[in-house]
């Protein structure tokens, strides 16, 4: 299990601040949320932890199993065990399914690449041979990209909106999937505009305005989407 250290995390793109001096202890082994209203700078702060680029110049630090990761690469990042499954997946022309999830996969045999599609309840042999390109839907895509990560078995994994694209059928195996994910011991950090995704999760941290405004059980922040606010000392005044 991955635990995922947040200290005194800021950064500024284009002069503004995005982040604001976050602090956050993901667990290893539970399902965390961050919620919060656009713009409150979540998926800046996945992009952050995941070290992509335009996103490193941070101030303070990110520790994995108490060692620093702030210098370390996307590809370095990602061999220690830390995965982002973003919100709109990517396309790879050219690649098939099943040699997309082959690649990363702890088990390459063909047994778990069947199992883990099926996982996301998507059918084996309708989709082992084709592409991962623009015939498949966004939602296609985005379950492929979860049963890449059930085949990889990170430490760390952070799922950006999974509810997105998603029909409402399939949306319980994704909620099977990240339950899958937490027995398996990996760090599950889910950022969702969705009661439903936040009732999945264990512990869950409030943001606005790139600051950590509230953290406590899931049960507690799900008060969130009713009030669709919490008070706070942000001022939603428009910048000039």
């Amino acid at each position: 299990m991955g635990t995922l250290e947040i200290k005194n995390l800021s950064l500024t793109l284009n002069g503004k601040r995005i982040l604001d001096n976050v602090n956050i202890d993901f667990w290893g082994g539970h399902v965390h949320a961050i919620v919060g209203p656009n713009g409150a700078g979540k998926s800046t702060l996945a992009s952050a932890i995941m070290g992509l680029e335009g996103y490193r110049d941070i101030e303070g630090e990110i520790l994995l199993d108490g060692k620093s990761i702030k210098n370390l690469g996307i590809d370095e990042r990602a061999r220690r065990g830390i995965t982002l499954a973003w919100q709109e997946p990517a396309r790879y022309e050219g690649l098939t399914v099943k040699n997309f999830l082959r690649a990363p996969a702890k088990d390459k045999s063909d047994g778990s690449i069947r199992s883990v599609l099926s996982m996301v309840d998507l059918d084996p042999d309708e989709y082992l041979k084709r592409a991962v390109d623009k015939t498949l839907s966004g939602g296609e895509r985005k379950k492929i990209e979860l049963a890449s990560i059930l085949a990889t078995r990170p430490k760390v994994v952070m799922l950006d909106e999974p509810d997105s694209g998603i029909d409402v059928a399939s949306l319980e195996r994704i909620f099977d999937a990240i339950k899958l994910l937490k027995s398996q011991d990996s760090t599950v950090i889910l950022i969702t505009h969705s009661l439903a995704v936040l009732k999945q999760a264990e512990h869950a941290f409030l943001m606005c305005a790139g600051k950590i405004m509230e953290k406590g059980r899931a049960e507690k922040l799900s008060r969130y989407f009713k009030d669709k606010c919490i008070p706070c000392d942000h001022k939603n005044v428009p910048e000039d």
